[in-house]
């Protein structure tokens, strides 16, 4: 792990467009830890808080609020559920009126909105940002949808800037709506995703049954350009073929974030058919009791995006 960065100044000047700020960042994971460093490389300080003392700048988020100039804005990159509670809880003790607070996790849009209304009643402005980008984010940049009053997203734009990839706004950023819209898009998002990545597994598994087949990583990788099915994702499963050809590594185990169950969930309370993202829900579960190729081929791609950890085969 690299020192922590307890004095920090921009090593690349600011990205054209970017002005200079300094924001916190609560949550040093695999996402946080590449945000924090994308941030800076586009020329905004950053001062990070963690758990885990060896990749923090500060011992505490009281030293992180005393850090930050008013109004402050700190992005909250923890895992969902209690412990984003407990630090927004924490962080409506300890801000300021005006100051804003971004949850990037990957919250259900429900608690956003119950949060939105906690930090409100004390003066303080919130909005939820959907990340997507996984572990390739600090070279690629991330997909980026947020839920907020339009003056907040505003002020926090030269963060949004920085962290999406350089080019056209309006292809990697969108203000979706109000507090919740952004974790909305994004878990509906995320549900588009298991059904994408159930049909290259199930794919996987027909070419890896028919023993006609005799190149069956050279097949996927003869569709990366030209065809209909080119996307990231199949560039990914050539990626995991390389790395694994029969992916005998892996088991077929695959866990599921939450986030495609709350899509199914709101399919059902708005009476809106998604028979391709329910079965690929269902489909990890089944992962759970037998064996199953496609399900290796699901497991590899969560680990090549999102550095989602693997079980090994047994």
């Amino acid at each position: 792990m690299p020192p922590p960065h307890h004095v920090h100044r921009p090593a690349h000047p600011p990205r054209e467009g970017i002005s200079l700020m300094h924001i916190g960042l609560i949550g040093l994971g695999k996402m946080g830890f590449n945000m924090r460093e994308r941030l800076r490389r586009a020329g905004i300080e950053v001062t990070g808080f963690d758990r885990n003392p060896d990749v923090a700048d500060v011992a505490s988020i009281d030293e992180l609020v005393a850090a930050l100039p008013a109004p402050r804005i700190v992005w909250v990159m923890v895992p969902s559920g209690e412990i984003t509670d407990k630090v927004i809880t924490e962080l409506s003790e300890k801000l300021s009126e005006g100051d804003l607070v971004i949850d990037g996790g990957n919250s259900r849009f429900t608690e956003d909105q119950r949060h939105g209304e906690q930090l409100r009643a004390k003066g303080l402005r919130f909005a939820d940002c959907g990340v997507s980008g996984g572990v390739w984010g600090l070279e690629n940049g991330y997909g980026l949808m947020a839920g907020g009053d339009a003056a907040d997203i505003e002020l926090a734009m030269p963060v949004f800037d920085a962290l999406r990839p350089e080019g056209e706004r309006a292809d990697s950023f969108i203000h979706v709506g109000d507090v919740g819209a952004g974790h909305y898009a994004k878990m509906v998002h995320n549900g588009i995703e298991y059904g994408l990545m159930q049909s290259y597994a199930e794919g996987y598994q027909l070419l890896a049954a028919k023993d006609i087949i005799k190149d069956l990583p050279g097949t996927f990788r003869a569709w990366q350009k030209g065809t209909v099915v080119r996307s990231w994702l199949l560039d990914l499963v050539v990626k995991a073929l390389d790395e694994d050809p029969g992916l005998e590594k892996i088991a077929d185990y695959v866990e599921d974030s939450g986030e495609g169950r709350w899509t199914v969930e709101e399919a059902i309370a708005n009476a809106i058919p998604a028979p391709a993202i329910t079965a690929a829900l269902f489909a990890r579960f089944e992962s759970r009791e037998d064996s199953s190729p496609a399900m290796k081929m699901v497991s590899a791609l969560r680990h090549q995006f999102g550095g989602h950890a693997t079980r090994p085969a047994e």
